[in-house]
């Protein structure tokens, strides 16, 4: 691990091919992120064993892109919850 340029570089292994990473994270993040997809990975590897690493990869990027549109959706509906409940809450004190 290193840093340069305000950058940190880590070397991560996903789904047994070795990788470079680097950003503005810790490295302890970058590990965190590379293992979840590692992980991930495994997981749809395992219950689609005859498919070779890139559809692996397609398939793993859907998943985790439909966990991110979920979230994002969820958060949407909290904030909305959250500002009518504050402008009831305004309401209430006139």
């Amino acid at each position: 691990m290193t840093h340069d340029d305000n950058k940190a570089r880590v070397n991560v292994k996903i789904y047994g091919e070795e990788y470079v990473m680097r950003g503005p994270n810790t490295p302890e993040h970058m590990l965190s992120i590379a293992h979840y997809v590692d992980e991930k990975m495994k997981e749809i590897g395992q219950a689609n064993t005859r498919l070779g690493i890139n559809k692996v990869a397609v398939l793993t990027s859907l998943n985790l892109a439909d966990e991110l549109f979920r979230a994002r959706k969820e958060l949407q509906e909290m904030k909305a919850r959250m500002e009518q409940k504050n402008r009831q809450e305004h309401r209430n004190r006139r």
